[in-house]
This record gives structure tokens, C-alpha cells and sequence, in this order.
């Protein structure tokens, strides 16, 4: 009788502040300890975990083995609540000892840093999102992309249930005309959970970008392929905002909200290690790399005042 394989071991490494991604995607691939979850610092955290029972909790097939936090000081709380056997003085101590890594930050200005010495070591890497926010960083990781290496970035809105759209739903709508999509803080740091949100409605396409900017936000209208029009907002303290997204069509229109963090990330997760498993990407790395396109080509328009941006344009300076 054969015995099953053993786990994946994954490193889940860094943490900057405004992102418990350690805690909480630990947690649900590890389990977690509630009493120790208790000290996390993020409420919302404590608050969608505990909304699962606990025997439900964990990932088959993979295991947060090791972790790094940017302040030392945070790992051994972050270890205890979410099951995590060793800490690490270093990132670069996990090679040899896991299987892939995790890089569990959103600064999409600093990610080329975090994630080298793993690619150049084979490892496949998880990306939290935004996997690139300029034109030099995005280069490199499709130069890394065409080398061979297994690298993954996305958004939990992308496995968000409440974003997926039943037949009947479809019929409600008819054709699509104008989506709206929101999202709170930087349209660098979480504009990409309001375009994956919706992305997977339209498919790949996006033609081009154009921001109205002040110190609070911005908001950004694309056009896309399609023919559908999109607007989306990032303004900074809009919290209670976060996950709205609004669809209106020929024939009807329909909001949507995230209510299940908890699902979104899993989702996520799982697609990652299910890749690690079968070899299967679960969308390709050039979609990614368009919406990478589309966050860098908003970025530039604001720095513009408003500038229409194409994002073929971005896309040949990243193919260089």
C-alpha cells in the first residue's frame, strides 16, 4: 500500500504594515490557534476566521513551514496563532528546506527585491498583488516568466464567489455596457483587487486608461476590447467601500459586494498549490501581466494630469 505524498512545505515570507496576509494565509492553509490569534493585530482577520469552524480549516496537501517577518519582533506571535514550526533569521534560510515560497507583501515597488533570490534558486514563488507597479520590475519578471521560472500573482477578488455570475444573472443583464468597481487605499497597493474583480467578466483586452486624480484618490476610466466601459475608484479612506462592484447592461443592472474574505483567499491559495501539484497555471501569466500594464498605465496618466494612456504601449516597454 502506498503511502499519500508528503505535504508541500511553504515559506510564508514578509510582512509590512496594513497587510496580516502571514496571519490569515497561514491560518488557512496551516489551521490556526484561536486562543493565540487573539494578539493578531487585524480585527477583520480574527473576525472572518472565526466565522469558519475550525475542524474546516486547512489545505490538504500543503503546509506554512517556515516564516519570515520584515520585524522580527512579529514572527513568534504570527508562528503560534497560525501553526508555523520554524522562523527564520533570514528569507534566503528556506532554500533547500521548502518547496516554494510566499511572498506575502503588497508593495508592488519591491517585490523584484523579495522575490530574487528564490527564482534564481528554482523555487516557484506566490506574488501577493500587485505583482509589479513599473515598467523595469514588470520587465524582469517576464524575463524571469520566459527563463522557465513558476511565478503566480493575483488577487483574491479573482476567486471572490460573490463575482461570479449565474446563467440567469447573465439574462438579467443582457449585454454588458459599463461596469463600475471600487476600491479603498492606492490605486498602486489595491487597485488590482478592484480590476480582478472584474476582469474575469471581460476577459483580457484592455486598450486604455485615463485617471482624474486628487490627494484623496482616483478615478480611473478604461476602455476595453469589448466594448464595455469601465470606471473604477480608488479613493483612500473609502474602507467600508471595499469589494462594490456595479454592472449595468441592456437589459438590467446588478451590484455585487464581497462578504466572504475568507472564501476569496482560500480560493486563491488553493489555485497556487493546485498549480504546484499539477503544472497547470490557473490563467495565464500574460493576463497578469496586462493587469500589471493597466496599474502602471494609471499611474502614469496621473503623473500626466490625466494623460490618455495606451496599454499596448506599456505592454511593448515591459517586452523589452
Amino acid at each position: 500500500m502506498s503511502s499519500s505524498p508528503k505535504p508541500l512545505r511553504l515559506a510564508m515570507l514578509g510582512m509590512i504594515e496594513g497587510n496580516g496576509h502571514p496571519y490569515s494565509w497561514s491560518a488557512i492553509i496551516n489551521g490556526y490557534d484561536p486562543a493565540a490569534m487573539a494578539a493578531c493585530p487585524y480585527a477583520g482577520i480574527i473576525a472572518y476566521l472565526g466565522q469558519q469552524p475550525l475542524e474546516t480549516m486547512g489545505i490538504s496537501g500543503a503546509r506554512v513551514t517556515h516564516l519570515w517577518t520584515d520585524d522580527p519582533t512579529d514572527a513568534p506571535t504570527v508562528a503560534a496563532a497560525s501553526l508555523i514550526p520554524h522562523i527564520v533569521n533570514n528569507p534566503e534560510d528556506v532554500i533547500g528546506q521548502v518547496d516554494a515560497v510566499i511572498i506575502s507583501t503588497d508593495d508592488g515597488d519591491d517585490h523584484i527585491r523579495r522575490a530574487r533570490p528564490f527564482i534564481e534558486a528554482g523555487l516557484p514563488v506566490f506574488v501577493d498583488k500587485p505583482m509589479a507597479t513599473n515598467i523595469a520590475d514588470l520587465r524582469q519578471f517576464v524575463q524571469w516568466h520566459r527563463a522557465g521560472a513558476t511565478i503566480l500573482s493575483t488577487s483574491g477578488m479573482r476567486y471572490a464567489p460573490e463575482m461570479r455570475l449565474t446563467a440567469e444573472q447573465h439574462t438579467h443583464l443582457g449585454d454588458l455596457r459599463w461596469i463600475t468597481s471600487f476600491t479603498c487605499k492606492s490605486w498602486e497597493r489595491y487597485g488590482i483587487h478592484a480590476l480582478e474583480a472584474i476582469e474575469p467578466l471581460l476577459g483580457p483586452g484592455f486598450l486604455t486608461v485615463q485617471a482624474l486624480s486628487d490627494s484623496g484618490g482616483d478615478v480611473m476610466h478604461l476602455t476595453h476590447r469589448s466594448g464595455v466601459r469601465i470606471t473604477i475608484g480608488a479613493i483612500h479612506d473609502a474602507y467600508g467601500s471595499f469589494g462594490a462592484v456595479h454592472l449595468y447592461g441592456t437589459k438590467g443592472q446588478l451590484p455585487l459586494r464581497l462578504t466572504d474574505t475568507y472564501h476569496a483567499f482560500r480560493g486563491q491559495l488553493v489555485a497556487f498549490i493546485d498549480m504546484l501539484q499539477t503544472g497547470t497555471r490557473p490563467l495565464p501569466f500574460a493576463e497578469t501581466v496586462e493587469l500589471m500594464a493597466v496599474i502602471i498605465a494609471g499611474r502614469r496618466s496621473r503623473e500626466q494630469n490625466g494623460a490618455l494612456i495606451q496599454i499596448s504601449d506599456i505592454l511593448a516597454e515591459s517586452d523589452t
